[in-house]
């Protein structure tokens, strides 16, 4: 299975070759905590980027040292950021020097290690959620199940437009996701092979938030 076995309209593979080439030093088992957090954040910054390609512009009059111009703004969009804790917390600085006005709510879920369901321990959204484009970050999409919880989580709270932004991504996990909510848009920077029989991605990258964070 491949990207073009997904909806290309709602599913995107970020192919741009220094996204490529970080991804392969992120997977690397050699690479140290901080080398892998630091990627982790310049991914994001692609990935956002990508994502918010479509935003609409208005046009706006702004005084140069020099004369009056008009210029292009952002028409009216407000941005909320939603990681899914722990490991979605690393892509946030990286979406902020996109939009650093965005608001920050999270979603904190720990998987079960034997029916590897997804179980939720904390939720707290910006109160106006439902007014925002949602960028829901997770750097892992396995089976899915912590990404369509999350996605419940902001449509039963009025949001309409939802983003979700992976580095690494298995096929079961776009199909589940995309296949639970039929306007939700997910972009990522690999569609790897599989899932192994522990629900890890295959190759994958290891658990990114024990590398981001030092753990094991």
């Amino acid at each position: 299975m491949d990207s073009r076995d997904f909806d290309p309209r709602r599913f995107e593979v970020i192919e741009h070759p220094l996204v490529q080439h970080k991804l392969s030093i992120l997977r690397d088992k050699d690479t140290g905590t901080k080398q892998f957090r630091e990627l982790v954040t310049e991914l994001a910054v692609f990935e956002g980027y990508e994502a918010m390609r479509d935003f609409p512009l208005e046009d706006v009059e702004v005084d140069t040292p020099l004369e009056r111009t008009t210029c292009k703004r952002i028409a009216g969009k407000k941005v909320a950021i939603i990681p899914i804790l722990r490991a979605g917390l690393g892509m946030v600085d990286g979406i902020l020097t996109l939009t650093p006005s965005a608001r920050v709510g999270h979603v904190g879920m720990y998987r079960d290690p034997v029916t590897h369901e997804p179980h939720q321990y904390y939720c707290k959204f910006p109160p106006d959620i439902d007014k925002r484009t949602c960028l829901v970050v997770d750097p892992m999409l396995a089976t899915g199940g912590s990404l369509t919880a999350a996605i419940k989580f902001l449509r039963d709270a009025g949001v309409k437009d939802i983003r979700c932004l992976t580095l690494v991504s298995a096929p079961e996990g776009v199909k589940a996701v995309l296949d639970f909510d039929p306007e939700v848009r997910l972009f990522t920077c690999a569609l790897d092979r599989q899932l192994n029989e522990s629900a890890y991605i295959l190759p994958g990258l290891g658990d990114a938030g024990d590398r981001i964070y030092g753990t094991k």
